[in-house]
């Protein structure tokens, strides 16, 4: 059980005198956290298990000095357990679970997950999970319910559908969603009563999860035109107000990607390249081997309404007449396949939006032709 660590007046653990490095692994829990103190040799200095309540959690670090390091796992509990220790210890790593391949290794209990994240922790192995900035924290919930709000409503659209589908009835367009065709709709089902209720309740829920999004619109759009950056990403064709207001949520600041290149792979669209034996001797002497190496698509690991964003920007764009169509265009007159040009026109796209963001500028038609890394 957990046991009060001894306390020195409450100070903030950031002003007090730095006498070594503390590494702290946290397994949480809904109910519990699991806690293992390393110092820097490795050596385990305390081991805890305590409620999951923030006056315990900020006790016990109150009751530890030196310089603290901590670590956990990104889960439902992280962004609350993040706000909560970063003001009172020297630095927070949210750690990504689909990366921790030791803690699949050998016994598993709580204490020992936590005491491999700290090892882990202390051996610089681990990859963080960006926690940003208070300033960004309304956007971001709202385009996190936006698009929780966009699924139900795809769901509910599909259900619906497939009653009219299941009964060899073409559901081509979208009349079948609209109030003033609805009642003909319905007349096509009406033979069986049970289906036709079925069909009414999935309409009301598809009004009121659509009346709901309107509203979750409004407040997205407003919330995001706070921020400085809205317009000048706005400036950029095919970007809409939603589009940036998600960007900008999940992104929150651009000076967390060095190149345009690390920004394509937390969007998606980074290529993910195997090779093997890269080098061979000849005559004597180590050299790198010619052999091509293979290209296996798009990134895995990546945030997935980021691609959604930049791959519909490009599809709209490719079709509609201004500067990235001309750019589309040109791809496929170098023989390029037209799935191929609207990746990398969504690269265009994705490249010019951070070096807006980052530089401060509006959209010049000349970036799409001549974009630099940034």
């Amino acid at each position: 059980m957990w046991k009060k660590a001894n306390s020195d007046g409450g100070a903030s653990l950031k002003n007090r005198d730095k006498v070594s490095t503390k590494y702290v692994g946290m397994d949480v829990h809904q109910q519990t956290v699991s806690v293992v103190v390393l110092d820097e040799s490795g050596t385990e200095l305390q081991v805890s298990t305590m409620p999951m309540r923030r006056d315990v959690i900020v006790e016990f670090f109150s009751g530890l000095k030196g310089k603290l390091q901590v670590t956990f796992e990104e889960g439902t509990h992280a962004g609350w357990l993040y706000d909560q220790l970063e003001p009172i210890v020297d630095r927070v790593v949210v750690c990504d679970p689909r990366k921790n391949a030791l803690l699949k290794s050998g016994s598993k209990s709580d204490l020992i997950d936590a005491r491999k994240l700290a090892n882990l922790l202390r051996g610089k192995m681990l990859s963080p999970v960006y926690h940003g900035q208070n300033s960004f924290r309304t956007l971001k919930e709202l385009s996190r319910t936006y698009a929780a709000i966009n699924k139900d409503l795809t769901r509910v659209m599909c259900r619906i559908k497939a009653i009219y589908r299941s009964r060899a009835i073409s559901t081509q367009g979208k009349s079948l969603y609209s109030k003033r065709r609805r009642q003909q709709w319905l007349e096509l089902v009406s033979e069986q009563q049970g289906v036709k209720q079925r069909t009414e309740f999935f309409y009301q829920q598809f009004d009121a999860l659509r009346a709901i999004r309107l509203q979750i619109r409004k407040k997205l759009v407003e919330e995001s035109r706070k921020a400085e950056a809205a317009e000048r990403l706005a400036s950029i064709p095919f970007m809409g107000p939603i589009r940036v207001a998600i960007l900008l949520g999940k992104v929150e600041t651009p000076s967390r990607f060095r190149t345009k290149r690390q920004f394509w792979t937390y969007c998606g669209l980074g290529l993910e390249t195997r090779s093997s034996a890269d080098y061979v001797e000849i005559n004597g002497q180590v050299q790198r081997s010619k052999k091509a190496v293979f290209i296996r698509g798009l990134n895995f690991n990546h945030s997935a309404e980021l691609k959604e964003i930049f791959k519909g920007a490009a599809t709209t764009s490719s079709i509609r007449d201004g500067v990235f169509k001309q750019y589309y265009e040109g791809l496929l007159g170098k023989g390029i396949r037209a799935s191929m040009a609207r990746l990398t026109l969504a690269r265009k796209i994705a490249a010019i939006s951070l070096v807006i963001w980052k530089k401060g500028e509006r959209f010049d038609p000349k970036q799409v032709l001549n974009i630099q890394a940034v």
